[in-house]
């Protein structure tokens, strides 16, 4: 970066304001404005220092929540905790509601400049939400550490020390974190540089949708209307879709199931992309094809396939698929125009013209701007919004899909094994791939689209969305179950399971004596960690001994031959409340089994419980050995 940053966090109590610092060697210092000490004073001088020298605050949902606090602060010039514990719960309570962003400050007022690691990853959007805490057990910290005291909680003057240590711990935690967003930080530095925009907040989907903005602008396509009620995005609304408007009108089968799922669509009407697809499928020598908004999906299950030498399996994928389906067919937003789809089709240039590995950070932007599009074109919030848009890519992609599935299937002896959104694997005498290739290069000829072909030596597939693909090169692609290089807003519990169930699959060998010899690997003792979470209307408590130990909402731990039994406390569902039970439900975490918890790692034991593991290893190879 062009300045050092400083990382940041805050805590507010009625009576206790704590605003915490740390610079990247994890030095660190408290500022605390209570009824014991007011560092008013000293916490705007070197806010303002920070002002001075360019200095960028660096937090986890500053941009939401800290840094409103900071920018009043700045303006009163001094503040008691009080008012800044109201203005927190002023943040807190408008966030539900219509004057969500009442709160917000903008780029251009912001006193000192704020990255916001919430907003890069994208944990704003509601399935990626992750908490600081969750992101502690992914990071592997020593202690995963709650606020310890009930929000609105006036504080005595241990209390106060208590959750100074409390912030230290958080501040660690975002330092690490920001140290593992740093190359998602430069992409965004360099980004920001070249094209003189501000990407530093940007998630990665945005990155992509507001280049592309800025190229159809250059252009000189309209994307805002202006008027009493501010700027407006241009959007193709439609009360109704005909679906025969979406489908290219040369698409047609020979089997006859296909042109049975062909015609249902064309005499839909649709008010809403929602459940156009629901139970769609067609079933052609045996396989079934399953249709979605997202994209076409099938497979076999439960067997484990192999190239040998008489066979050899064949995945075929569509480069930029989606795009490249607008490009070729010059399908756009109808507000868009025309123009679209030559932007594309140079964004796709460019993107091939800019190597990942020489210019790693373009090449990047260009691919989410490719990306981003299609999903964008069902969101009524968006400038590149129009439902039939939508409709267009998705059925024509499933269905040219299916076109190549039809006429590959023609082959002797071939089987479909896979069909999905973007390609499909195929497994084919090898005395016969010169036919695959030829069925290939009829496809592409007829559509304008381009195959990818990559060759697997195994496959050991559980349904769809789980298995395992070795490629012919030693490569290996995991889906579902079996991946263990799992991205930050994702569960990494108990990653020995797929671990160990993937050598054993690869390399065979003995299950119990591999998850053991994996507890004693540097490092490898986590894999065997996993964490639960309850909401705050719930509780989670240890039983042991006939009771409840209560811990925290969001907990480690591991199964264990000690230990006790893991339970979650929650209230009753309406449903119950309805037929006149009102008792808590208490419902097991590891039904059966005992566990031990480790928030603080100094806690864990040498007395893992092995069978659990192995168990659980059993149940994704079942049927695949």
């Amino acid at each position: 970066m062009n300045h050092v940053p400083i990382i940041y966090d805050l805590e507010t109590y009625p009576n206790c304001f704590l605003a915490g610092f740390m610079d990247l060697t994890g030095n660190w210092g408290v500022f605390e404005i209570s009824d014991r000490r007011d560092q008013s004073d000293e916490l705007m001088q070197y806010l303002r220092s920070l002002q001075s020298s360019s200095t960028t605050m660096v937090g986890f949902n500053n941009i939401g929540f800290d840094y409103p606090i900071i920018h009043t602060f700045l303006k009163m010039g001094r503040a008691t905790a009080d008012v800044l514990y109201n203005k927190a719960m002023a943040i807190i309570g408008s966030q539900d509601g219509d004057d969500r962003w009442a709160h917000q400050v903008y780029t251009k007022d912001r006193i000192i400049p704020q990255i916001d690691l919430y907003k890069i990853h994208h944990f704003d959007n509601n399935a990626r939400r992750t908490s600081l805490k969750a992101l502690e057990f992914s990071m592997r910290m020593d202690n995963i550490q709650e606020l310890p005291f009930e929000v609105g909680t006036y504080l005595n003057d241990n209390q106060k020390n208590l959750l100074t240590e409390y912030l230290e711990n958080d501040l660690k935690a975002t330092l690490s974190f920001y140290k593992e967003t740093t190359p998602m930080i430069e992409f965004r530095e360099e980004l920001t540089q070249k094209y003189g925009r501000d990407f530093m907040n940007h998630n990665d989907t945005k990155i992509g949708k507001d280049y592309f903005a800025m190229r159809l602008e250059q252009a000189g396509v309209e994307l805002y209307e202006y008027g009493p009620e501010g700027r407006q995005p241009r959007q193709t609304k439609r009360p109704q879709i005909h679906l025969t408007q979406a489908i290219l009108p040369w698409v047609r089968f020979e089997q006859p199931e296909f042109n049975r799922v062909l015609d249902w669509l064309k005499q839909q009407v649709i008010t809403e992309t929602k459940g156009v697809f629901k139970d769609l499928t067609a079933t052609v020598n045996g396989f079934e094809f399953d249709f979605g908004l997202g994209g076409i999906h099938g497979s076999v299950e439960s067997q484990v396939v192999e190239s040998d030498e008489e066979w050899v399996i064949i995945d075929l994928d569509v480069a930029s698929y989606y795009p490249n389906l607008a490009i070729a067919n010059r399908f756009y937003p109808a507000h868009l125009g025309e123009q679209f789809c030559t932007i594309y089709q140079d964004v796709y240039e460019q993107r091939k013209a800019h190597p990942k590995k020489q210019f790693p950070a373009i090449n990047a932007m260009l691919k989410l701007a490719l990306n981003g599009v299609y999903g964008d074109s069902n969101s009524r919030f968006s400038i590149f919004y129009d439902p039939l848009y939508t409709m267009t890519i998705t059925l024509n992609g499933q269905l040219l899909l299916c076109w190549l599935a039809e006429n590959l299937m023609k082959i002797p002896d071939l089987e479909m094994i896979q069909v999905n959104t973007d390609g499909m694997t195929v497994r084919v005498r090898r005395d016969a791939t010169f036919l695959v290739d030829a069925v290939a290069g009829w496809w592409q000829n007829a559509t304008g689209l381009e195959l990818e072909e990559a060759v697997y030596s195994r496959m050991f597939i559980r349904d769809v969305n789980n298995y395992i693909g070795e490629y012919e090169n030693g490569g290996v692609k995991r889906k579902g179950a079996y991946e263990y290089n799992l991205q930050w807003h994702q569960n990494a519990s108990a990653l020995v399971v797929p671990k160990v169930a993937e050598k054993i699959l690869l390399q065979g060998g003995n299950i119990r004596d591999e998850v053991i010899l994996h507890a004693h690997e540097p490092y490898c003792q986590w894999d065997f960690m996993l964490r639960v979470k309850v909401p705050k209307s719930s509780r989670l408590v240890v039983h042991r001994d006939g009771v409840d130990e209560l811990v925290q909402n969001l907990t480690r731990y591991y199964v264990s031959d000690e230990g006790g039994e893991l339970v979650k406390i929650m209230p009753p569902t309406p449903k119950m409340i309805r037929e006149g039970k009102t008792e808590n439900r208490r419902i097991a975490v590891q039904k059966g089994w005992r566990v031990c918890v480790c928030n603080d790692i100094r806690d864990a034991r040498d007395d893992i419980n092995y069978d659990y593991y192995v168990n659980e290893v059993e149940k994704l190879i079942m049927g695949l050995r």
